[in-house]
């Protein structure tokens, strides 16, 4: 419990007056979906040359919400829990189109 005070106190001495959030307020993922896509650092070097680096999300990469990330804390736990569930799920065949059969009458 004394831990919680500190914390909580802490968190006050590092906010100053000036700080007011008080008529704001936040918007979640407001920026998710651009994260998702990627986005540009450039960096200004100091012999005047700007440096470019466009980050994307490396292909497979998955996103687990907050509450599913408590239960997995890893790739490995991830990866674990999914093999048991393929484990449990029937193989389907890939559905492929089939023609459809011709309702015109040969002569």
């Amino acid at each position: 419990m004394s831990n919680e005070v500190e914390e909580s106190k802490s968190f006050d001495e590092d906010m100053r007056p000036e700080y007011d959030f008080s008529d704001r307020t936040g918007v979640r993922g407001k920026y998710y979906q651009k994260l998702r896509e990627g986005y540009t650092i450039k960096i200004q070097r100091a012999d005047g040359t700007t440096m470019v680096q466009h980050i994307t999300r490396p292909e497979g990469t998955v996103t687990l919400d907050p509450d599913v990330r408590e239960y997995f804390p890893d790739a490995e736990a991830v990866n674990n829990a999914l093999r048991t569930l393929i484990h449990l799920v029937p193989f389907k065949e890939p559905r492929t189109k089939r023609p459809r059969p011709s309702t015109k009458k040969s002569a």
